[in-house]
């Protein structure tokens, strides 16, 4: 079973976060300030926009793969994460509320990082002003909620329950995880998505049920994402 965790996260988030540990470091290293560097997501793979939408929709199917993988492995994904449809209005209700509660004190870390030039200034979307950039905006954001919370809270803390982790441990490891893969933005980025990570781990060990925070973690995202894509760069200088 320590493979097998092993495996699934150096397929995807594990991966992830070692790339990010590199690349604060070489933010670090760089001859800018952190809070003079900048960080972008959701980014232009193509000046041709159809081959860019091509490539935007691949990345997004191919990095849900290693959520297809972990539900394999657990086998029996709809009881055991709580991602039925038996639940919809708690699943919808407690989505709304963990967004509120993660994401306005998230706006005002975000703001206290960047005034202490602890994060670099982040740019959540730069796709072209294209028909399909909303689209894929919200997309990305889903893709980013379903990858994250199946693998990192609902795969990684009933893998380590399962190794007979003590709580505190399962969700450090958990939280920990999710601040390392944001690390690239900067150590803010780091510390808030570690707290989010704690408040995410305990809700599904106390309910048992993934779906409200892939709600959660959408709605987030597709503020940001097409939030900063419409609304006047002007409203976003103090990221």
């Amino acid at each position: 079973m320590r493979a097998e965790i092993l495996i699934v996260l150096g397929l995807s988030l594990g991966q992830s976060a070692v790339y990010s540990v590199v690349t604060i470091v070489a933010r670090l290293t760089a001859s800018a300030p952190l809070s003079q560097q900048t960080a972008t997501l959701n980014q232009s793979q193509s000046a041709r926009p159809y081959l860019d939408l091509t490539y935007q929709l691949l990345g997004i199917f191919f990095a849900l793969v290693p959520v297809a993988l972990a539900l394999y492995l657990l086998r029996s994904p709809r009881p055991l994460l709580g991602l039925d449809t038996g639940r919809p209005w708690f699943d919808l209700g407690w989505g709304v509320l963990l967004a509120l509660v993660i994401g306005l004190p998230g706006l005002g870390l975000v703001f206290v990082a960047a005034q202490l030039g602890i994060n670099a200034n982040l740019v959540p979307a730069a796709l072209p002003h294209l028909w399909w950039a909303v689209p894929v905006l919200i997309l990305s954001a889903a893709q980013n909620a379903v990858l994250e919370e199946i693998v990192v809270v609902g795969y990684l803390v009933t893998r380590l329950r399962d190794l007979g982790w003590k709580l505190v441990w399962v969700v450090a490891a958990s939280a920990v995880l999710r601040g390392s893969y944001h690390l690239y933005q900067g150590f803010g980025a780091f510390l808030g998505n570690a707290v989010m990570g704690v408040v995410f781990a305990l809700f599904f060990i106390r309910t048992r049920r993934v779906l409200p925070l892939v709600v959660a973690h959408t709605l987030l995202d597709v503020v940001a994402f097409v939030g900063y894509s419409l609304l006047p760069a002007s409203w976003f200088s103090w990221l």
